[in-house]
């Protein structure tokens, strides 16, 4: 998962580990994120022993909605996940946001879309612990131009999202569980993603923290018209979403919610 993580950060992981970002990057136009899954399969493995864990997967995911994909574990929901964000490619089918076909686009590409208009929430915490929450939440904005103060209005802003400017100056490992996922979220959304993805992101908590995560994750979804969607075998989570999208074995077993986002 941690490698996955690193590959979620896009082009701003490298430059963290001190390489330059993607050439020619551009500023992504920030519309309406719509998300059409076509008829997507993806297959692990070599024959004799391949895996299908996605089969002839189709929806559509509408701009600003919160969206929940759901199964338990080994059905493919955190793989639907994964080929919607371009973190892993299907062989067949198309993943349309915004009128583009992500799995038309180099690597390269994906990434700095996915950097520009996606983030990512784990339910491992994936901070480091001997750096200030400020620097942690900072990471995501090293590969923009972006003045000491403007990075210091965006990191304060961020916090403050979730609660934790108080907290700016502490080494993340002196936070509690809760308060690392809620600066996990912090992090996510100080670049303003488009589209938010929540893998399991109550898993490692107990129940009061769990709560105060989900309100702060359907709270951001709410002010800001974000679309977020959170992969999870929770029905109770599942039931807060606008959308429920079930994976049984592979396929979507059925759709349960309106079809309308912020606009609707």
């Amino acid at each position: 998962m941690k490698l996955v993580y690193t590959y979620a950060l896009g082009a701003y992981a490298a430059r963290r580990a001190g390489s330059s970002p993607v050439s020619g990057t551009t500023v992504i136009n920030r519309k309406a994120s719509v998300i059409e899954v076509k008829n997507i399969t993806k297959t692990y493995g070599k024959k004799p022993y391949t895996f299908v864990a996605l089969k002839d997967v189709s929806c559509e995911i509408p701009d600003g909605a919160s969206v929940a994909i759901v199964g338990k574990s080994g059905s493919g929901k955190s793989t639907l996940m994964h080929a919607i964000s371009g973190l892993d490619r299907p062989e067949r089918g198309e993943v349309v946001i915004d009128g583009r076909n992500i799995l038309t686009m180099s690597k390269n590409k994906v990434d700095e879309f996915r950097a520009h208009e996606m983030a990512f929430v784990f339910q491992s915490f994936f901070i480091s612990g001997n750096e200030t929450c400020f620097d942690n939440v900072s990471l995501p904005l090293e590969i923009n131009d972006f003045s000491h103060s403007e990075i210091r209005k965006k990191v304060q802003k961020a916090l403050s999202a979730v609660d934790l400017l108080d907290k700016k100056d502490q080494k993340a490992k002196n936070l509690s569980g809760g308060q690392k996922q809620r600066l996990a979220i912090a992090r996510a959304i100080v670049n303003e993603p488009k589209i938010l993805f929540a893998d399991e992101p109550t898993g490692n908590l107990d129940s009061v923290n769990g709560q105060k995560v989900i309100k702060t994750l359907f709270d951001y979804n709410q002010k800001n018209g974000v679309t977020l969607i959170i992969v999870t075998h929770d029905p109770e989570l599942a039931a807060k979403c606008d959308m429920q999208i079930h994976v049984v074995d592979g396929k979507v077993d059925k759709i349960i919610g309106k079809k309308g986002g912020k606009n609707a």
